[in-house]
């Protein structure tokens, strides 16, 4: 098989799509998180009740947790991409590989990974730290 082969090259999309949209669902995990935040904020601050805005803690937590999953998948996928590649190139790929879309590696691996990335944990980290300032200002 060839990389000009159509078979591969809906294989090749077939995965881009996924790695997208793993892209795509960790974005929106961030958007939804902010929005659910503000609102707890809001409202709590609104309705003079500082003592609730500890739950705006649980969205955030949530979101790191699930933004973390897709960012791992989108890993995963990646790599199982990186290995049709190869394949590829070195003329090892066989029919058996073509629509095989699975994640590749350790998903464990994957999650601690994506955890320890700058782009989940400093968002809701930060996130987090502005909630306790809210708290604390808001109490204040």
């Amino acid at each position: 098989m060839t990389d000009e082969s159509a078979s591969v090259q809906s294989h090749l999309q077939i995965m881009q799509g996924v790695i997208q949209r793993m892209a795509a669902n960790s974005s929106s995990c961030k958007t939804w998180c902010i929005t659910i935040v503000s609102a707890i904020l809001v409202v709590t601050a609104h309705k003079d009740k500082p003592e609730l805005i500890w739950l705006a803690l649980f969205p955030s937590i949530l979101f790191f947790v699930l933004d973390a999953y897709y960012l791992a998948l989108e890993k995963a996928f990646r790599a199982s991409y990186n290995a049709f590649l190869k394949k590829l190139h070195t003329g090892q790929l066989q029919p058996e590989d073509l629509y095989a879309v699975a994640p590749e590696g350790s998903m464990e691996q994957h999650r601690v990974e994506a955890a320890k990335s700058f782009s989940v944990w400093g968002f809701y980290g930060f996130l987090i730290i502005l909630v306790v300032i809210a708290w604390r200002f808001i109490l204040q």
